[in-house]
This record gives structure tokens, sequence and C-alpha cells, in this order.
């Protein structure tokens, strides 16, 4: 994982290796028991380790994969995960509006290398500009209005589709009435539609939008996130109003990432999409 300081989170790898080495003992059929008999250890501290409720250590972390049978690539990857010594989390300036819930994924969401989404009713957040994300916040049930300007500050913080040297990867897929939904008056969403083209027109974006044509979907469960990681596997997302859902199990997260390659396929090409918002920006400028 290249350039590792710009969204070093402690927090958030201690949960991507935890996940790895439980799903790697499973896999194995080995126990906690026999795992930490390996290590010389109450059978508690290899459940903390898996919970990521301690610090992994790369000597512990590379003899409990060799003991499940992972090839030493994979074991050299999950190793040097542990291995990182800065202790700096990135979002340290947004930790006061920031949920504890949400702590983790803005964490594990700065370490991902390229991210899927799809979202029904608003623009994801990698997508949105600052006053759209003010808008969203008027009146918001659980976000004071003397903390949004920080919260909106967190969330394009976090934004990292421009970044030079480790852009992410993002693929979406949004409803066709989002682009209608006139979050903060017309002269905002026409803003937001521009700066959502020239998004768009970047090799790191991919956007397709679903035609209110198409009334059955596999997005009709609800929203969702998958996450990928150069060095770690991938996990879901699912948020929640309070709190957020991990799906961890390999044949799950295979379900959402089969889930979202039908869903780009049921909605309108990325050209066609483009299409789309320009429409959208000129009946903006007729507007006024």
């Amino acid at each position: 994982m290249s350039d590792p300081g710009t969204r070093s989170d402690p927090t958030a790898l201690r949960f991507l290796i935890g996940h790895d080495l439980r799903v790697a003992r499973e896999r194995s059929g080995k126990t906690q028991a026999e795992a930490a008999k390996l290590l010389g250890c109450a059978q508690s501290r290899i459940n903390a380790l898996e919970a990521a409720k301690l610090q992994q250590q790369p000597d512990d972390v590379d003899r409990l994969l060799a003991f499940y049978g992972v090839d030493v690539a994979y074991r050299d990857r999950v190793t040097s995960l542990a291995g990182r010594a800065d202790q700096t989390i990135w979002w340290t300036p947004f930790r006061d509006v920031l949920p504890g819930w949400f702590r983790t994924f803005v964490g594990l969401e700065g370490l991902a290398s390229s991210a899927f989404t799809y979202e029904p009713q608003l623009l994801p957040g990698q997508l949105q500009t600052a006053e759209y994300a003010t808008a969203l916040l008027d009146g918001h049930l659980r976000v004071p209005p003397i903390d949004v300007p920080q919260v909106v500050q967190a969330r394009m913080a976090r934004q990292r589709l421009t970044d030079v040297d480790r852009p992410l990867h993002f693929r979406a897929v949004i409803e066709e009435y989002v682009l209608d939904r006139m979050v903060g008056g017309p002269s905002i969403m026409r803003a937001q539609l521009e700066h959502l083209l020239d998004l768009v027109g970047l090799d790191n974006v991919e956007l397709h939008v679903m035609p209110v044509t198409v009334t059955v979907h596999d997005g009709l469960d609800g929203d969702f996130m998958l996450l990928d990681f150069e060095q770690a596997q991938s996990i879901g997302y699912i948020e929640y109003p309070a709190g957020a859902l991990y799906v961890q199990e390999a044949g799950q997260v295979g379900e959402y990432r089969m889930t979202a390659d039908r869903l780009c396929g049921s909605a309108l090409s990325e050209s066609d999409s483009a299409d789309l918002i320009r429409d959208r920006i000129a009946r903006l400028a007729r507007v006024g």
C-alpha cells in the first residue's frame, strides 16, 4: 500500500488484520484454543486479536498465518500491515464530530484502494461539493448546527478521487431521481452536477445512473458499499441512522460484489449517465 502515512489509522489496520486472522483460522479448520497453544497464551488473547481489541504484533501474525496454511505472499502482506509504526490518525482534527461507530469506517475508507457504492437517495460523499453537503445537514436530527462546518470539512477531507499520489478508484450506481432532488436549491444543485460531470471524466471514477424506467433491480434491498484493499480482504459496509454493519464473510462479500456488477449492468452506461447529467445541468441553466 503506497503512501501509508497519508491516511494512517492504526484502529482500522487492527480491524483488517483481525478480520484476516479470523478468516484464515476458520478456513484452516483450526480453533482458537489451538492457536492459543501455538502462541503460548490464553484463548481470550486470540479472540482479542481477531476482534481488534489488541495490537497484533508482526511475529504473532506471521506465526498464526503460517499455522493456518496461508501462502507466504499473503502472509507477508498482512504482516506488513501489523508492522506499521505510525500511530497518527489522520482524522484526529475531526474526532469531536465523528460518531464512534463511524470512525472505523472513515479509517477503512482511507486505507481502501477501491470502492463501490449504491446510493438510492443522495449523491455519495466522495462526489459531494461542500455546498451540497452543507445543505444536506440543514436541520439534521443528529448534527447540531454548530457542528455543521466541521462535519462538512471532515467529509471533504475524506474525498480522495482527485488525489495525485493515491486516488481512490470509485464505482457507483445512483438512482435517476437523485439528480432531480434540489438539495440547497437550483444554483447549488447545478454547481454540484457540474462538479459531478468533472469527476466522471476521471479515469478512476465510474458512475452509472439507474433510470426510473428500470422499476425492479438488485438495489431494492437497500444501499451498501464494498471496500477493497491492496493488502487485506475486501469487506462490505451497510449503514443505518445510528450505526453500521460490516459484512466480512467471503461468500457474502462475493454476493454483494455480484449485486454491484448486476446493478452496473442494469443502469445506464457511463457515457449515457454523463449525458443525463448534462441534460439536468441544461435544465437548471434555463431555470436561471
